[in-house]
């Protein structure tokens, strides 16, 4: 009998993984509870890929991604080797799940309760956008569940993988008209528009670029709930890892892969820097798609799918920690400029700094005080940002006089009543998008590969490569794609791979 379609041949005893980001530990998870032998390469010191941790004069903060939803796919991953949440994550619902503020001074609250957030729409927006409210929330709900079977917990090997009940209910949702105009059918208020179509700035798009399909991160922001772990986001990392080495994953820090051996047209072995070469049945690349093609692979072995690839933009992100509170404290705030369409116009196609920046100002220390030393706060400020390939900017000579120009206008938006970002401030770093280059990551964006629609779906790089078959792949870039839930779903996808 051959192998089944998409599944690894062969034995599968051995696994080795590249990177010990979420989705190589999603994946290790997996394996460790089906029985095979996994060792984790990981080059740096921690686990957790970009979900990484800085600390300075006792204040601790996160590096990476701050918005956690879908934590029912951490319990996945931690119940494959008989593990629960509790004894590793103590995870926070946010309520509410963001504070938006609106270049006119109005302040919306995301509630993720239907009866809450209709009576806030209410209050800021009138009855009547209550109600289109409720409507939206019926369509992305509808969305969500026609979606989530069909594009995202699913290894896609064509597009006629796609012929499913559920592929038309979502065309028959409008799934593939654009995001704006889908939203923009149940909500006539623009500040509402803007806060139910910003996530897809997380898939590389503009709103008015982006497909309805994005409409189902909205779902998991505004619907699904938005959570947080005590101890900041890298404690996630450290449960997976912890919870796979307690009971058998070997995770080797500071030993960086340097190439992929092949024999007989299947990856044999992988060469670390030190030298050693450890054989293996099965490789799974949790890096970035194209540092790995590059660095580790055959340039012969690049399929299509990774030989022009258009990056999402990029993120500059300020670390602050500081003695100055917020005149609203909440642990996510989201402050809108007056602009829109020309924003993001900005910073995807002119490659120039957004003139009249939106920004995401997150305070993990609404949420968990022991983050900062007492009486401080840490505060993660976010502005989208040209990646490297858009436009050549001198970072090092920039980059200070953006912390002063972020600064200024969150002062002016008033963010900074008590010194949070000026007088108050005790610790400061910024990352910029040639730090995120300089990471490995393709054009120095963290959110990797934009999801346009040839890169979408089945067009999107599988988890399997095409022409070998024991050569698997997890992360940010192939699919399902960007974001915590997506590269979670990466690495159990990939792990079926050998499994199924």
């Amino acid at each position: 009998m051959g192998r089944r379609r998409g599944t690894v041949s062969g034995p599968t005893e051995r696994v080795v993984i590249i990177g010990a980001g979420l989705g190589g530990l999603s994946a290790a998870l997996r394996l460790t509870g089906a029985g095979r032998s996994v060792r984790i390469l990981e080059s740096g010191t921690q686990p957790g890929g970009l979900m990484g941790r800085w600390e300075s004069g006792g204040y601790r903060f996160d590096t990476g991604p701050t918005v956690l939803t879908m934590p029912g796919l951490i319990d996945d991953a931690l119940a494959c080797v008989g593990e629960t949440r509790s004894d590793w994550l103590d995870l926070v619902e946010l309520v509410p799940s963001y504070r938006a503020q609106f270049a006119d001074s109005s302040v919306l609250r995301s509630f993720t309760d239907t009866s809450q957030m209709a009576d806030e729409v209410a209050r800021v927006c009138g009855a009547s956008e209550a109600r289109n409210y409720r409507r939206l929330v019926g369509y992305l709900t509808a969305l969500y569940g026609a979606e989530f079977d069909t594009f995202m917990d699913r290894n896609l090997d064509s597009v006629t993988d796609l012929i499913r009940p559920e592929a038309i209910t979502l065309l028959r949702l409008g799934g593939l008209r654009g995001l704006d105009r889908m939203v923009g059918r149940y909500l006539s208020d623009d500040r509402l528009r803007r806060l139910f179509t910003f996530q897809s700035m997380y898939a590389g798009l503009a709103p008015a670029r982006a497909r309805a399909i994005y409409g189902v991160i909205a779902y998991l922001d505004s619907v699904s709930g938005v959570w947080f772990p005590r101890g900041g986001m890298h404690q996630v990392a450290l449960a997976l890892a912890g919870a796979g080495e307690k009971h058998g994953t070997q995770i080797s820090y500071q030993t960086r892969a340097t190439s992929v051996e092949f024999t007989a047209g299947r990856a044999s072995a992988v060469i670390t820097d030190a030298g050693e070469r450890i054989p293996t049945d099965v490789v799974i690349v949790n890096s970035d798609l194209q540092a790995a093609y590059r660095e580790l692979l055959p340039a012969g072995l690049r399929p299509w799918q990774a030989r022009r690839p258009r990056h999402s933009p990029s993120a500059f992100v300020w670390h602050v920690g500081s003695g100055g509170e917020l005149a609203d404290p909440a642990h996510h705030s989201i402050s809108f400029g007056t602009a829109w369409s020309t924003t993001f116009d900005e910073i995807i196609n002119q490659g120039r700094l957004m003139s009249d920046p939106s920004l995401l100002i997150t305070s993990p220390t609404v949420t968990d005080p022991t983050l900062a030393p007492a009486g401080r706060h840490t505060y993660y400020v976010l502005a989208p940002a040209p990646n490297t390939c858009i436009a050549e900017i001198d970072w090092p000579r920039i980059g200070p006089r953006y912390v002063e120009e972020i600064s200024r206008v969150l002062t002016e938006r008033g963010f900074d009543a008590e010194g949070a970002f000026s007088s108050g401030v005790e610790a400061s770093r910024f990352i910029s998008p040639a730090d995120w280059q300089s990471q490995g990551l393709g054009a120095g964006s963290p959110f990797a590969l934009a999801h346009t629609l040839t890169q979408t779906g089945p067009l999107r790089h599988p988890t399997q490569h095409p022409a070998v078959d024991n050569l698997l792949f997890c992360g940010a870039g192939v699919q399902p794609g960007v974001g915590i839930p997506t590269v979670l779903l990466s690495g159990r996808l990939a792990a079926l791979r050998v499994t199924s």
